[in-house]
């Protein structure tokens, strides 16, 4: 006798499949896209650039001065691109491409030629720019630690989500979750002495 071979086909109800988390579809997205810069494919160069300038910017902007983060997001991107074939997970090029943004900052403030720090009265006597509340705040979120700092610069100016951080630096989500609120509550009571309402 032969045995029949019955297949039954068990549907999950979508309430109760997995969730598939934006991060880890983003995070797959990159992957190929890194593989697709390997092979050869320069498009895929520039969407992988669309996909992560803002982390780079943001990690930037939390540790230079604004007028030199634009050319340095390009640095960084010049580097991953020649150092592409370093990388061993190519679904970790988010984190990757931070530490190498990290480094270029570090870089950047060792070769650079010391500047005087302005006085208030030399501040005062300035353009209206460099007094203006954006930069203010920008300074005091450049004065916190600096893991708040640059989780605050992604969420805040570069408008990433906690998730978003959370994938692209590498760090857990309950870590970003925690940086972003000591973060704020730093922040609000550093501005707040300075005059600045949150």
């Amino acid at each position: 006798m032969e045995a029949e071979a019955t297949c039954e086909l068990y549907v999950v109800p979508r309430d109760r499949r997995p969730a598939v988390s934006r991060a880890a579809v983003e995070r797959s997205a990159g992957a190929e896209i890194v593989e697709s810069v390997r092979a050869g494919d320069r498009d895929a160069f520039g969407r992988l650039y669309r996909l992560f300038s803002p982390l780079v910017h943001g990690v930037l902007l939390s540790r230079v001065p604004v007028d030199d983060v634009d050319d340095l997001v390009h640095d960084v991107f010049l580097t991953a691109l020649n150092r592409l074939d370093a990388l061993r997970d190519a679904g970790a090029f988010g984190p990757w491409v931070a530490t190498i943004a990290r480094n270029r900052a570090m870089d950047f403030h060792r070769h650079r030629p010391r500047e005087e720090e302005l006085t208030d009265e030399i501040a005062a006597s300035g353009s209206a720019a460099t007094g203006s509340e954006a930069a203010r705040a920008l300074a005091a979120i450049r004065a916190l630690p600096e893991a708040y700092s640059e989780t605050l610069v992604l969420r805040l100016v570069e408008g990433l989500t906690g998730p978003e951080i959370a994938e692209r630096t590498g760090l857990t989500p309950a870590s970003v979750r925690v940086n972003l609120h000591r973060g704020m509550k730093l922040l609000r009571e550093r501005l707040q002495l300075g005059g600045i309402e949150a």
